[in-house]
């Protein structure tokens, strides 16, 4: 340790999302390669002097107590711990967060001093991961509820790689086993389930962490709700979700001086009929076991939502990802006048 794979593979890692902002602190960490990347961890971050940084990963992230602010970090994966360095500027972000982070405040905002704050999950203390739905993003569960991060990555493949370097990490974890498992007969084992819900997948690490995964109910759920959103235009069992992706929504703002872009983040979910928008509480659902009430927003919350039909073009960009996609629609004034004729003139 370090060996030359781990180097490579942190050096290439470490670079952040194009689109995303982050403060000098955090770029100076992205400027960071190989071997002083794993110093810089060691002499900053490191908690112990024997834990080995095994994986990097740059992801917005969203924390269970200020659920409404999507932060940049830089995720480094030990031994030990998970660590999330974040930008300064989040702590001041929200004013119920000063007791969430006891911070005092420091006076070096006239200095070439940048700080930046470190959140840290100690592997130990982790209960849960669950994964979103297609692995657009997972949440970290531990103890409390200020233990619980959303990572926002937006990507299968970041998602399934971060997850099995977690596995392999946590394999290393001396934990005293778990007490055998009673034998239980079929019925007693299908027969005390009287939900009639479907249970999440759980599979249980050999760290007793569990991992959550979504089971095909959620997407019927998510069908469902689309359904309503829709005033009952469509029929549910020919409404098939096609498509759900974690994007943004760019927002520009034209003034004197060079025109600026900010980024939303949204759920988009596209339909055999419609395309949707939704603003998706991603770090409170499923709730937590010590959650006593429900958090004060709905899961899903639709921001806008427009007909297939009225799709006049689709204007693709020509940089590399992520790809910005821009829909033109042909407004009709009165659909619903329009799709009633169209029902009468063909029948059913």
């Amino acid at each position: 340790y370090p060996s030359e794979f781990l180097l490579q593979k942190i050096t290439e890692d470490n670079q952040i999302p194009v689109h995303l902002h982050v403060s000098v602190s955090l770029q100076y960490v992205a400027g960071l390669k190989g071997r002083a990347l794993i110093d810089f961890f060691h002499s900053n971050i490191a908690e112990v002097e024997n834990e080995e940084l095994r994986h990097l990963m740059w992801s917005s992230v969203l924390f269970y107590k200020t659920p409404n602010v999507e932060v940049m970090a830089c995720m480094l994966l030990s031994t030990k711990a998970i660590y999330f360095l974040l930008d300064d500027s989040f702590i001041h972000a929200d004013e119920h967060q000063s007791d969430f982070w006891n911070k005092e405040n420091s006076d070096c905002e006239n200095s070439s001093f940048h700080p930046s704050c470190c959140f840290v999950l100690k592997l130990n203390d982790l209960h849960s991961v669950y994964v979103g739905l297609f692995d657009q993003y997972f949440r970290i569960t531990g103890h409390s509820a200020g233990h619980i991060v959303t990572c926002l990555t937006r990507d299968s493949y970041n998602t399934h790689t971060f997850i099995q370097q977690l596995m392999a990490v946590l394999s290393l974890l001396a934990r005293t086993p778990s007490p055998e498992p009673v034998d239980k007969d079929f019925y007693s084992e299908f027969g005390s389930k009287n939900t009639g819900k479907m249970e999440n997948y759980e599979l249980i690490h050999s760290s007793r962490v569990k991992f959550i995964y979504p089971n095909e109910e959620e997407i019927g759920d998510l069908a469902f709700l689309v359904a309503e959103k829709m005033d009952g235009l469509t029929n549910l069992p020919f409404l098939n979700i096609l498509l759900y992706v974690l994007a943004f929504q760019v927002n520009r703002f034209e003034g004197s001086a060079q025109s600026t872009s900010s980024l939303q983040p949204k759920t988009l979910i596209l339909t055999s009929s419609d395309l949707f928008l939704f603003d998706e509480d991603y770090v409170s659902y499923p709730l937590p076991e010590f959650a006593k009430e429900p958090p004060k927003r709905d899961k899903y919350q639709l921001a806008d939502g427009r007909r297939i039909r009225d799709l006049d073009r689709v204007l693709m960009g020509y940089q590399t990802y992520p790809q910005a996609l821009t829909f033109v629609f042909d407004d009709v004034q009165n659909q619903d006048l329009m799709q009633n004729l169209t029902l009468d003139h063909f029948g059913e």
